[in-house]
């Protein structure tokens, strides 16, 4: 019998681990994003005020903190946006259809948001569902390039950061989830997801992994 590990709280080794940020897209994290167009001020503000003022105080900085630690330490750095095959959207699933997400192919929508602009060379995975596991060749591409641990941080927590999250702990990945690198629409929603995938994930802050891969004291003087 070969070995496994007997515990998901396991640092990561660098030479086997991918990045992986999920949805972190002019779509959804821009204000002038697709998702809020024509929406009432007081609107936004009500549904996406606390969302905004999270990512753009904590989130969206733990995200490039994240992004620069694991370039330096040599760590495949990926990115899944919502974005479909087609124009028109017609590929999308049905749930993004009854939803009303629909990121035309090529648009400035689908674009990775600035503060985590991809390198040259970095793989960037379009979706059309919760999951990138179901409507992308993720798996098969984390496969080839050797990966067996998942960093994981993105929005939103309880959407498509826990569908990833439950996805790859069912395909064998361990995942480690950066809790202060992902958000979503309210902090009850966002502790409560952090509750319920407790069991599928080992969860850390952006500081704690950091200091896991040698980067506490280089951090604290950037």
């Amino acid at each position: 019998m070969g070995h496994h590990p007997l515990s998901r709280d396991l640092p990561v080794e660098p030479e086997a681990a991918t990045l992986l940020f999920i949805d972190v897209q002019n779509f959804n994290t821009h204000r002038n994003g697709g998702e809020y167009v024509g929406m009432d001020p007081d609107e936004f503000t009500a549904r996406f005020g606390y969302f905004f003022e999270t990512i753009e105080r904590e989130t969206l900085p733990n995200m490039v903190r994240l992004q620069e630690a694991c370039r330096r330490r040599r760590i495949e750095v990926m990115y899944t946006v919502i974005e479909n095959l087609t124009k028109d959207g017609r590929d999308r699933s049905l749930d993004y259809k009854i939803t009303g997400f629909s990121v035309p192919r090529g648009s400035w929508d689908g674009k990775v948001f600035d503060a985590i602009r991809p390198e040259e060379d970095e793989i960037i995975l379009p979706k059309t569902s919760s999951s990138v596991f179901i409507s992308t060749q993720i798996d098969y591409v984390l496969r080839n390039l050797g990966t067996r641990y998942l960093i994981v941080s993105g929005f939103l927590t309880d959407q498509c950061v826990e569908s990833a999250i439950r996805d790859a702990c069912d395909l064998g990945y361990l995942v480690t989830m950066v809790t202060d690198a992902c958000a979503t629409l309210s902090e009850e929603r966002h502790g409560r997801t952090l509750a319920t995938i407790k069991g599928y994930c080992r969860q850390v802050t952006t500081q704690e992994f950091l200091a896991e891969l040698g980067e506490s004291a280089r951090d604290s003087q950037g």
